[in-house]
């Protein structure tokens, strides 16, 4: 039993017992330096929490945004590889008309296969390159586990 939380007791002459009171006010002051410390432990967790939930909404916001740039990618990329494919078409029932129609819709045609072709390696290139999502939530996880389980 922890001394701090033992009452003392001390015989009189009389020979009844009495509770020493210098023990008494320790113990209630370990007591109130106990609901402190469990205070104040609970309000740091607390704090560690709000601040991860933070981080956590923050790249929530970043995941938003990029899957919002990577569809209006992708949009782009499909309108003019689809018009580049529909321009091909025409290109091959134009083969047979008068000529210089010809090099127009060739040269739409390769334009716009290139444009969406640029798009979509753009669109490739950010799904690639993109971070792991959560990652900053994630690093400062380990980085507190790392701190607790230090010795």
């Amino acid at each position: 039993m922890p001394s701090a939380l033992v009452l003392v007791l001390v015989c009189c002459s009389a020979g009844s017992w009495v509770v020493d009171s210098r023990h008494v006010s320790q113990a209630s002051g370990t007591r109130q330096g106990l609901l402190a410390s469990l205070s104040a432990l609970a309000a740091t967790f607390v704090a560690i929490v709000q601040t991860r939930l933070d981080l956590l909404s923050i790249d929530l916001e970043e995941e938003r945004a990029h899957v919002f740039s990577l569809l209006v990618w992708m949009l782009a990329a499909l309108c003019c590889l689809a018009i580049g494919l529909l321009l091909g078409a025409l290109l091959l029932v134009a083969v047979f008309w008068d000529t210089h129609r010809l090099l127009v819709l060739g040269s739409l045609a390769g334009f716009f296969l290139v444009v969406g072709s640029a798009a979509w390696a753009v669109v490739r290139h950010k799904v690639n390159s993109k971070p792991r999502a959560f990652a900053t939530t994630l690093g400062e996880f380990h980085k507190d586990r790392r701190q607790l389980s230090r010795p």
